[in-house]
């Protein structure tokens, strides 16, 4: 059996957090982070994440019960904070035993924190933290972890990129506190980096779109290994007034399209027809469409393929656990070097 000594003693803090054998996340994709995928990478020693996305709780309940019986390995659920149901979500994983809940998206609303960690089986909470200001308050807030994810990554995304997030706040908290990197990694010599500076562990995201268990479409997965990093574009925010969360995906009709939603989005909001809220999760339900139209019916003109800037590492399909024991050689032959 393969060990890796010097990348397990730096993991050591997120691993016995995370309760896996590897400090490495898997970052929540909607329509690709569901049971088979967050199984494998359980399974394979990582720590898998549920996207619960625009589920409702029933489908929520329905996931996490599937995935606990393909693994007996901790995995987390990932929440959306702007969800209109998020505590009826909250209450479907306390009720399953879901040892962790991340929150994305947004500000957690008061009283999210305390009813994950108050419930019958209290989970811990990780939560995205995009400034160093932020990252202090939800800590002080009851967040056990934190996820940094600078702007290589796939998805919704800050405005600062990977390295200048971690140089600007592991100095100052990774000492005392659980701090996870995420965005733009494809390799282990870049773990490796990240552990030196103080990181608990990292996440990854597009490494794992195209797992051999991940039930993404063949269309989907073949655009992602004809793909460079500089295909995989931010998109634009038509109007200031719409807080759009920009978004990385691979150029292609359905980024434009997204352009003309939020000039249609707009114009009813000029009418006053619907409130901002009702606008913003008009702009959410819109990439979840475009997103199942890509991963799962496999329109990769139309639909929507988001993509951290790795993608351009990608060349073919390998098994999730194949994955996770590359990162941790290419880590491992990095700190021997060192």
């Amino acid at each position: 059996m393969t060990t890796y000594p010097k990348t397990d003693r730096l993991m050591q803090r997120g691993a016995e957090f995370l309760g896996s054998k590897y400090a490495i996340l898997c970052g929540a994709m909607s329509w690709v982070s569901e049971r088979n995928l967050v199984s494998a990478i359980s399974n394979a020693g990582g720590f898998g994440v549920i996207a619960c996305g625009a589920m409702t709780p029933e489908l929520l309940e329905t996931e996490i019960a599937e995935t606990q019986k393909l693994t007996d390995k901790p995995f987390g659920v990932n929440l959306i904070t702007m969800h209109p149901q998020l505590f009826d979500l909250i209450e479907v994983c306390d009720k399953a035993g879901v040892s962790h809940v991340v929150l994305a998206g947004g500000i957690p609303p008061k009283g999210s924190v305390e009813a994950i960690k108050g419930g019958d089986n209290p989970a811990k909470v990780i939560c995205f933290a995009p400034t160093l200001a932020l990252a202090k308050k939800l800590l002080r807030s009851g967040a056990d972890a934190l996820v940094i994810e600078g702007m290589e990554a796939g998805g919704h995304i800050g405005p600062v990129s990977t390295s200048v997030l971690a140089q600007e706040m592991l100095p100052e908290l990774a000492e005392e506190h659980l701090i996870f990197v995420a965005g733009g990694i494809g390799r282990g010599q870049a773990i490796a980096g990240y552990l030196e500076m103080g990181a608990a562990g990292v996440q990854l995201g597009t490494r794992f779109a195209c797992a051999t268990e991940s039930i993404a479409h063949e269309n989907f997965k073949k655009a992602f290994f004809r793909a460079s990093a500089r295909d995989a574009v931010a998109s634009v925010q038509v109007d200031p007034r719409l807080p759009v969360i920009p978004v990385r995906a691979l150029k292609n009709k359905g980024t434009e399209e997204f352009t003309r939603k939020q000039i249609e989005v707009a114009g009813v909001l000029d009418r006053e027809e619907i409130a901002m809220d009702e606008a913003q999760l008009q702009i959410e339900h819109y990439w979840a469409g475009a997103l199942r139209r890509a991963v799962i019916d496999g329109d990769v003109e139309n639909g929507s393929l988001m993509a951290g800037q790795s993608v351009g590492m990608l060349k073919a399909e390998e098994p999730v656990a194949d994955i996770i024991e590359k990162l941790m050689a290419q880590s491992e032959e990095a700190l021997t070097r060192r």
